[in-house]
């Protein structure tokens, strides 16, 4: 099956070390069962009611990523079962995601979102308000987050030069707070996607998150 072979063959090209998130959002429950049959576990959603009920209808123990942006008001429809939140990209999301997870009784690993592109579009902490969170141990006030590490998109841009910069802007920020936090939890480096997933990796990336390399061109 075409699926199996394209996990297989990004597997090998990626090596043990970095984790693959297969974006599976807007794929049918029967493509998504295809690559779990094949071993996936990862998959990533970016709209919350797909991401529910996908939870609902398939195997339990796959690892389910929030990966789009937060809208604070559904938090508490994915707070229950989601493995990963990849995108916190401001402290209102933080506050609400430690509220939720609280009531839940649950501790929940998520990702803190990095401006790093020169594309305002993109989301995240600037890297100032990323030193002012994390200064005075500021995360420590949210005892039901785990900050499992850092997530960042690149410009999307043909400049090579470019994209690699920002990657490597984030490793070096990476670094710096897995030192200064001195945690072993601190361990997800999450950049790369389909078309920048290759320098994503070259520049410290231990978690990717590809749609398109895998099941093709997104159905809207």
């Amino acid at each position: 099956m075409e699926i199996r072979k394209k996990i297989s063959d990004i597997l090998k090209e990626i090596g043990n070390n970095v984790t693959l998130v297969a974006v599976s959002k807007t794929k049918p429950d029967t493509l998504i069962k295809d690559a779990y049959d094949f071993g996936q576990r990862d998959f990533g959603e970016n709209k919350v009611q797909d991401l529910k009920a996908k939870a609902e209808r398939l195997p339990k123990d796959i690892r389910w990523h929030m990966i789009g942006r937060i809208q604070t008001n559904k938090i508490k429809d994915f707070i229950g079962f989601v493995h990963l939140i990849h995108g916190v990209d401001r402290t209102k999301a933080l506050r609400i995601i430690d509220k939720e997870a609280r009531k839940a009784g649950r501790i929940v690993d998520i990702l803190i979102q990095v401006h790093i592109s020169q594309e305002e579009t993109k989301a995240g902490f600037s890297i100032p308000e990323l030193m002012d969170l994390v200064k005075n141990n500021n995360l420590n006030n949210y005892e039901n987050v785990r900050v499992r590490g850092l997530m960042g998109m690149a410009s999307f841009t043909d400049n090579e030069n470019q994209i690699t910069h920002e990657f490597s802007i984030l490793k070096e920020l990476f670094d710096q707070l897995k030192r200064k936090s001195n945690s072993s939890h601190f361990d997800i480096l999450s950049t790369g996607m389909s078309g920048d997933f290759k320098i994503a990796i070259r520049e410290g990336s231990n978690m990717i998150r590809l749609g398109t390399a895998l099941f093709g061109e997104r159905n809207y």
